[in-house]
């Protein structure tokens, strides 16, 4: 099984999960020149690391022994306006796996997001018909929503596929990713340094400061949805009416100022909480709103509970941030 991504947040607590359930026999693809990720994948199992840049050429020989692809490798900087950037990376490659993947007839899971609903005009319905009509709010998430357009209008696909729409994820190996790390983790730093946390004002008149909302979801719960969904693939359980997009939130929005709030109780300490103006670059494409409508994946048989926000945020900060440990 390949999995993109590797050395990234998302892919490597993927690559541990899948550890702890006994694989090991897992081909893990990234940009391993970036040093800072190391620790991400060091200790992890796997057979063969693979640099992104020479995926493609690995496969040609020896793309009969992959079985299953889970592609989470992405451009994820909302910040980077280059759109060619994120047209390469996020688009094209995509194209490619999904080619390989339909040629060598096996299975794909694939990373999109929730930044392709942009402001929320359609709502957060993970259904085909409102796919045209998004208008996402960054480079990122156009290129995430061409690629879903694009895959939707295959007429040759995988045998069975799915692309993930995730919403705001949270929890340990994100260390690397700076401003694009979650506001938790972010928070957390804050208070350790100055024992307060800043968060953005609302420049909107129907929402008050910090009571912006978001999904937010634990990392614990996407990969938990993504090794149950490769099971039900694997074994056949999938149905091809199945394929397709599926929001992978919690669906239940909550505000940055729960947020703080609960990562502040989690270091069992009181809340201190300030209010600054956001920044002038993202100020006009912020998401005031997203709240994932999850009928579809539990249509699909997913019944597990997901994790509330503040169990998510103790188990992260209690059993990774306060011991300064990864995943």
């Amino acid at each position: 099984m390949i999995i993109t991504g590797a050395a990234g947040f998302i892919s490597s607590c993927l690559v541990e999960y899948f550890n702890e359930k006994g694989y090991n026999n897992l081909i893990i693809v990234d940009d391993f020149s970036q040093t800072r990720k190391d620790y991400n994948y060091e200790n992890k199992k796997f057979v063969i690391k693979i640099e992104r840049s020479e995926l493609f050429e690995w496969l040609q020989a020896n793309g009969d022994t992959v079985e299953f692809v889970i592609h989470l490798g992405a451009k994820t900087d909302t910040t980077e306006f280059d759109y060619n950037i994120h047209n390469e990376l996020n688009v094209e490659y995509s194209k490619n796996i999904w080619g390989f993947c339909e040629e060598k007839n096996i299975p794909l899971i694939y990373a999109s997001s929730a930044a392709t609903y942009g402001g929320g005009e359609w709502g957060y319905d993970d259904n085909h018909e409102i796919v045209e009509k998004l208008q996402p709010l960054n480079p990122y998430g156009v290129s995430k929503n061409e690629f879903d357009k694009w895959a939707l209008k295959q007429i040759k696909s995988p045998k069975y596929w799915s692309g993930l729409k995730f919403f705001n994820v949270y929890g340990p190996n994100e260390y690397h990713k700076g401003r694009m790390a979650s506001v938790i983790w972010h928070s957390f730093n804050q208070i350790k340094q100055n024992g307060k946390v800043k968060l953005f004002k609302s420049h909107r008149n129907d929402y008050q400061d910090g009571q912006q909302l978001r999904d937010f979801i634990y990392v614990m719960d996407l990969v938990k949805v993504i090794y149950w969904m490769y099971n039900e693939m694997k074994s056949e359980h999938w149905q091809k009416e199945f394929n397709g997009l599926y929001n992978l939130g919690t669906g239940h929005a909550r505000s940055f100022y729960d947020l703080a709030k609960n990562t502040f109780l989690a270091m069992s300490l009181e809340p201190n909480i300030e209010f600054i103006d956001m920044p002038i670059d993202i100020r006009d494409k912020y998401q005031y709103f997203t709240e994932a409508n999850m009928d579809k994946l539990r249509l699909a048989g997913y019944n597990a509970e997901f994790y509330s926000l503040e169990e998510g945020i103790t188990d992260y900060v209690k059993k990774y941030l306060l011991k300064g440990k990864i995943y």
